[in-house]
């Protein structure tokens, strides 16, 4: 079975990142994707220069447009934008009974604060609903109103915090933290995994937190345990990263290579 995966996210038109990466990256690890848009976008590889938020009545109508037809077999959700829009995600998907994978985008990487600060209490409202939420460390440092973790061991205790407010896992991102190893670490009620590989090297990482998101929520619609699907979906995302090179996409932080497989690439 091909599962339906529904992306809920911001469009980025310069194709890296939000839902066009959702898309992406759900379609490369044997998903349909379904998208419902968030937000308008004026952004490329350097910068996000305007943002434009959908109603949430707009949004609710698009949740409830796929949900009156198709079977959706899990979720994942990205930039939301407003506590407005937070809970209209909420209301719109109530009763749905499937994955849902949490991307808390509060920031993009040229620095455009792409979640309103007053909506960060909603979004600390919905964490109870996630089966996994995926925050890099700045994001988690949000989440939490704490210094961003610069350590594995203070990793560890604002990964167990993030369990404290709901979801049911939290894979919270290190590539932040400096060294040779890019390591992320899942916390379950079964307790923590490091989840370690290694740094590649290079400016184009645009979009990674929505590939590996829409990836894991993919797995997950597969019937992967959140375990299985966290280590499959990281290492996708390495791969994607490790031949991003191959694309010749703006001249600031390019996009990951969602297609690496099956693309002919004569650079890695």
């Amino acid at each position: 079975m091909i599962p339906n995966i529904l992306a809920i996210a911001g469009s980025d038109p310069s194709g890296g990142a939000g839902i066009q990466a959702d898309i992406k990256s759900i379609s490369a690890n044997g998903g349909y994707a379904m998208a419902v848009i968030t937000a308008l976008t004026a952004q490329n590889t350097q910068r996000v220069s305007a943002v434009e938020l959908v109603t949430p009545a707009m949004i609710g109508a698009q949740i409830e447009a796929i949900r009156s037809d198709i079977t959706v077999h899990a979720i994942k959700t990205g930039m939301l934008g407003s506590a407005e829009i937070i809970r209209a995600v909420l209301g719109a998907i109530d009763g749905l009974r499937v994955p849902l994978v949490i991307d808390p985008v509060m920031v993009s990487k040229s620095g455009h604060r792409l979640l309103l600060p007053d909506a960060v209490t909603a979004l600390r409202e919905m964490l109870p609903r996630a089966t996994v939420i995926t925050p890099n460390l700045p994001e988690a440092a949000d989440l939490l109103l704490m210094p961003e973790a610069t350590s594995r061991d203070e990793m560890a205790v604002q990964a167990q915090a993030l369990m404290r407010l709901g979801p049911q896992a939290v894979l919270l991102k290190g590539g932040h933290l400096a060294g040779a190893e890019s390591s992320d670490l899942l916390a379950t009620r079964d307790g923590l995994h490091w989840l370690d590989g290694p740094r590649h090297h290079t400016r184009n990482t645009h979009g990674t937190g929505c590939t590996l998101s829409s990836a894991l929520a993919t797995l997950l619609g597969h019937g992967a345990s959140i375990a299985d699907a966290a280590a499959r979906a990281k290492r996708y995302v390495a791969d994607a990263i490790a031949h991003a090179d191959a694309l010749t996409v703006g001249t600031g932080h390019g996009p990951v290579h969602h297609f690496h497989s099956i693309f002919k690439d004569t650079t890695a």
